[in-house]
């Protein structure tokens, strides 16, 4: 029981910078009261005194404004920051290492019998006012962003934002072609953090295949002129016409105060 309190009050240290010491985390911290409540309330219903399990919760809820069904399954280290309004239902299955934000949902969409509510899988963190809802998987490490509403699987080390929810997928990309796409970008005067990791995936999508494409379409250029050389055609030596730096600049302060906000 002990090394079982030590352990939450370490998982807070570790996700929660705003901790001080073991004892405001103790007294202070409505997320490990909820938990600590369920635990009790859970091992009444395990027991068959489901009644009283339920009265046990009720009270958790009255503390703490944290909802967890007595037979929710919860695992180690599950951190709850500032907690209020998270609602957990009765079939919901919560892995180890997991972080539930404020106002988040795991809940059902149907009424009948059996399985009802997500399943949360090791590491994962769900954001503020996110809503789970379904019998479904999310996968260990996969992170729901704020607000977003999930009612498929996710699988593991995913990202899901938005309503409904949709996964953003990082493109799988090597070095090679990554250092070929900040080339051209750099060519063609668009600032190479356009094309980074922290864009909204349909954009940065978007703008690598069009990297790709001009990158394909200035090797093909090259290979012409030098054929049209050797045949001894001056054609190629005309310039292309020149991308000003500053047609650019307005462009790249608005995505930077964008980026900053």
């Amino acid at each position: 029981m002990f090394e079982r309190l030590r352990e939450d009050i370490q998982s807070v240290f570790h996700r929660d910078p705003a901790a001080r010491n073991a004892f405001e985390v103790l007294t202070c911290y409505p997320g490990m009261h909820a938990i600590w409540i369920h635990r009790l309330s859970g091992a009444l219903w395990k027991m068959g005194w489901k009644w009283l399990a339920r009265v046990v919760s009720n009270f958790g809820r009255w503390l703490t404004g944290i909802e967890i069904h007595p037979g929710a399954k919860v695992g180690r280290r599950f951190f709850i920051d500032h907690g209020m309004g998270i609602v957990i239902g009765e079939t919901a299955e919560i892995g180890d290492d997991v972080t539930l934000y404020q106002g988040v949902t795991l809940g059902g969409t149907t009424w009948n019998k059996g399985k009802r509510h997500p399943t949360l899988e090791d590491g994962v963190v769900v954001g503020a006012g996110a809503k789970v809802l379904g019998p479904f998987t999310v996968g260990a490490g996969a992170k729901v962003g704020s607000n977003a509403v999930v009612t498929k699987a996710v699988p593991p080390g995913a990202t899901v934002v938005g309503i409904p929810g949709r996964i953003i997928v990082k493109p799988e990309v090597g070095d090679e072609q990554e250092a070929k796409r900040k080339a051209m970008a750099e060519k063609i005067g668009f600032d190479a953090y356009g094309v980074s990791e922290d864009m909204p995936d349909p954009v940065a999508r978007a703008i690598g295949q069009l990297l790709d494409h001009l990158q394909a379409v200035d090797g093909k250029l090259e290979g012409m002129c030098g054929a049209l050389k050797d045949l001894g055609s001056n054609y190629c030596a005309k310039d292309l016409p020149e991308l000003r730096t500053e047609d650019f600049a307005e462009i790249k302060d608005e995505s930077a105060a964008t980026k900053a906000g």
